[in-house]
């Protein structure tokens, strides 16, 4: 209850347009969920998850804070492709520590602007 609540307090002030999307992470007891969303139109650009057929065999002998890490990786590199330079990150209500923050370092690690 308390992250809903944090996460509606952070969204009243956190939007994402075309020219820079909204990144909300969202994290399982087991996956990491990443989305590029464009707020204005509402639409999802890019998305990527630790369940992806592509990322499933490689994060199933990871442990979470690297899977998580490569999501970010994979989500900057799926927004790269689609012409996005630079990201408003939304945390979902979540603390940024470990696999949130792990996230957000791998994005930046690719080249997407946090």
């Amino acid at each position: 209850m308390a992250r809903k609540r944090r996460h509606r307090r952070v969204r009243k002030k956190i939007s994402g347009t075309a020219a820079r999307p909204r990144m909300n992470v969202y994290r399982s007891n087991r996956h990491m969920f990443v989305q590029v969303i464009d707020d204005v139109a509402g639409r999802t650009l890019v998305s990527c998850s630790t369940i992806d057929k592509e990322l499933a065999p490689q994060t199933a002998a990871m442990k979470k804070v690297e899977a998580a890490k490569l999501v970010g990786q994979t989500v900057a590199a799926r927004a790269r492709e689609a012409g996005i330079r630079s990201v408003v990150f939304d945390r979902g209500g979540f603390m940024f520590t470990g696999r949130v923050a792990a996230v957000a370092e791998g994005a930046r690690e690719a080249g997407l602007q946090l």
